[in-house]
This record gives structure tokens, C-alpha cells and sequence, in this order.
């Protein structure tokens, strides 16, 4: 949190800005608008180059293996910013999960940081890459690492598999850190995928002071 409560003088370039009308929709053809308009360079909208690499799975690998190599790609993906491609390792009852404090056992009912099915995967992906989007305007990047992967309990209809994880989010000279764990719980889809039913995600830096939210998934 901030700890100055002054506000800045509004100077003639920021009198000018608030002077305009922002138009969400914008007609076909027009040039970009918003925070694209702004600092087209800083977006951290469009994915990186190339589409992040698929899990290279021998025949016959077992499944330690398979599964740490579905985390990766789940951390390689957020990072490359394919959100479309990510949402996609959840199944269609998939649940992204982060709760306020660890005791927590459900998301209805009680306060969540992120509690979100598929469809409102889709409303936070549309949101952070609309062209108006002011927020995602400054340089943004994020880098995941995932370790200490064990898997609890596996039978024919799901797996069971714990993590730990530490992602660094860099916005414009500001690092931020967040860490702590995951907890999945997998399924496999009618090709024998992988595919995350519920994914929950335990920060042990939740409770702390920001400067501002989490824009997106950890």
C-alpha cells in the first residue's frame, strides 16, 4: 500500500487526457485506442513470439514424469501470456482457486482472492486484452518456477499432485514476488489428457500490503 496520501497536481497533459471521451468499442478501422494508443510498445497483451512448446512425452513415461511435465507447460504458458491456450488445459468443470487463508476448504460462501470456472476465465481474459485495458499498459512479464512436485494419490478417474511454485512479476522497474503452493487435482479427457478439474493456489504472502491486484492468474 501506499503510504503518502498526496495526490499528484494534474498537470497539463493529464488535464488533457481526462478531457477526452474513452470509447470502449471502437469502429472498425479506427487506430488503436487506450492504453494500446498510450504505450503500444509497454502491452503486455500480445502473447510472446511462438506458441509455447508441448510436454515431449516418451513412450511408456511414467506418470511422476507426465504430470511434472503438464505443470511446466501450465508455467510456460502463463508466462508466454497464451491465456487461450492455458484455460485449455482445464476441463470443463475446471476450477482456478485462490483462497484468503489456508484453513479455507470451500470457495462458496466464504471471501476468495480468485475463485473462477471456465466461463469467468473468459470474462478476466477478455477484460485484460481489451485495447482500452489501462492497467496492462505498463511493461509487464511474469516468471514462473515450479518444483517439489509429488503426486499423492493417482487411480483410474483422477491424480492427486502438490507443488510449490515462486513467480516473479516485473511491471514497469518494479518487481513483485509470490510464492507458495499448488494443489491439483487432475483428471484425464477422452484422448487421455491431462486436464486440471480443480487447481488450488495457497500464497504465504496473501495477507500482504500491494500496490495494486493481481491482474492475473499465478
Amino acid at each position: 500500500m501506499s503510504k503518502s496520501n498526496t495526490i499528484p497536481s494534474a498537470g497539463p497533459d493529464f488535464e488533457h487526457l481526462l478531457a477526452q471521451e474513452v470509447v470502449i468499442e471502437a469502429a472498425a478501422g479506427d487506430g488503436p485506442s487506450g492504453a494500446q494508443r498510450i504505450e503500444p510498445d509497454h502491452s503486455p497483451r500480445a502473447p510472446h513470439a511462438g506458441a509455447a512448446p508441448a510436454p515431449a512425452l516418451l513412450p511408456g513415461a511414467d506418470l511422476q514424469r507426465e504430470v511434472e511435465q503438464f505443470l511446466y507447460l501450465q508455467a510456460e504458458l502463463l508466462d508466454a501470456k497464451q491465456w487461450q491456450a492455458w484455460m485449455d488445459l482445464f476441463d470443463a468443470q475446471g476450477i482456478y482457486w485462490m483462497p484468503v487463508e489456508r484453513s479455507q476448504t470451500e470457495w462458496e460462501g466464504s471471501p476468495s482472492i480468485f475463485a473462477e470456472d471456465k466461463l469467468m476465465m473468459e470474462i478476466r481474459k477478455g477484460r485484460i486484452t481489451h485495447p482500452n485495458a489501462w492497467s496492462q499498459a505498463p511493461m509487464w512479464e511474469t516468471n514462473h518456477l515450479v518444483s517439489h512436485v509429488a503426486i499423492e494419490s493417482a487411480d483410474a478417474q483422477q491424480i492427486r499432485v502438490r507443488s510449490r511454485f515462486h513467480m516473479m512479476e516485473l511491471r514497469r522497474d518494479t518487481v513483485r514476488h509470490f510464492g507458495g503452493s499448488y494443489r491439483h487435482t487432475l483428471v484425464r479427457d477422452a484422448a487421455g489428457a491431462l486436464r486440471i478439474r480443480l487447481q488450488r493456489v495457497d500464497l504465504f504472502n496473501g495477507q500482504a500490503p500491494f500496490d495494486y491486484v493481481l491482474q492475473i492468474w499465478v
